[in-house]
């Protein structure tokens, strides 16, 4: 018999496999253009992966399936890095990303709902997703959480609610918008709503220490009433132990505060001076695989 904690190692493995996967196919579709937001993508591929992998509820073959979870990508220029994840999770094609930018791709360079399977919203200007993640909490909600099919047919479990998942920035705190949107969601103490914000400490315009100093982030939360928990970002065990400490603490909404680094995986790349947008030569795609793989299977 497998024991408990057998399974917690198969389990903890299996996703940091998926980061993996994660990582490459966006240093994959990086090479198809030649640059892009590529650093951000492999910052943020352990979150992706326990999400995807671990937490959602989602059906694959159908995306737009009524009891899915919804994963709102408010950072659009990170879509490189959703566009891997739901690869990884069988939405979308893994061949299909070869296509990454290109004229006629239901992959653009910047999310897009009404082109990708699995995206959500369309991405742009920052500081909208979380105001969308808490109409839709309320409009679930308002339909008094009828969700059909949220479970298999025969179970006996009832139906759970959707949840609602939005991955922001740290700059994206800087947005009145998201503060208005905090607010409002723990005023309604919408506790289907869980934020998930990406520390990676860098803005177009530099670091974001320089731009619009943002700490105490948790304080900060958490005096606007959502159950906040902070976390490496970049540590798959500890990432899934956020997620379940934040499913623990129903009657509020919560935020996972995840501490990434751009880069993550590929020295090469997280020494990079200038890293929101990367231009990478054409002979160091390859020698950025191989530093991801060496330091995977190391």
């Amino acid at each position: 018999m497998t024991s408990t904690t057998d399974q917690r190692t198969d389990r903890l493995a299996a996703l940091r496999h998926s980061a993996y996967r994660i990582r490459r196919n966006a240093l994959d579709m990086g090479e198809v253009q030649g640059q892009g937001y590529v650093g951000q993508a492999l910052g943020v591929a352990d979150i992706l992966a326990v999400a995807y992998m671990d937490q959602l509820r989602y059906r694959p073959d159908d995306p737009h399936w009524e009891g899915r979870d919804r994963f709102l990508l408010s950072i659009g220029h990170y879509a490189i890095a959703l566009y891997a994840a739901l690869a990884e999770a069988g939405i979308i094609p893994v061949a299909e990303l070869q296509t990454y930018g290109s004229d006629g791709s239901r992959l653009p360079m910047s999310g897009m709902a009404s082109y990708t399977p699995g995206m959500e919203i369309s991405g742009g200007s920052l500081g909208h997703g979380l105001t969308v993640a808490t109409g839709m909490a309320l409009g679930l909600r308002y339909r008094g959480n009828d969700a059909q099919g949220s479970v298999d047919p025969g179970g006996d479990d009832p139906p759970a609610p959707p949840r609602i998942y939005n991955l922001l920035s740290d700059g994206e705190l800087n947005e009145g918008s998201t503060w208005e949107a905090a607010q409002v969601c723990a005023h309604y103490g919408l506790d289907n709503v869980t934020a998930i914000v990406d520390v990676n400490a860098l803005q177009a315009d530099g670091p974001t220490a320089d731009v619009l100093r943002t700490e105490p982030i948790t304080d900060k939360w958490q005096a606007f009433g959502w159950y906040a928990v902070r976390v490496d970002g970049n540590d798959i065990e500890a990432l899934v132990a956020g997620f379940e400490e934040l499913r623990a603490h129903p009657g509020s909404p919560s935020v996972l505060i995840c501490d990434t680094r751009v880069g993550r995986g590929v020295p090469l790349l997280e020494t990079r001076e200038k890293a929101h947008f990367m231009r990478v030569d054409a002979d160091e795609w390859q020698i950025a695989r191989d530093q991801l793989e060496e330091g995977f299977r190391g």
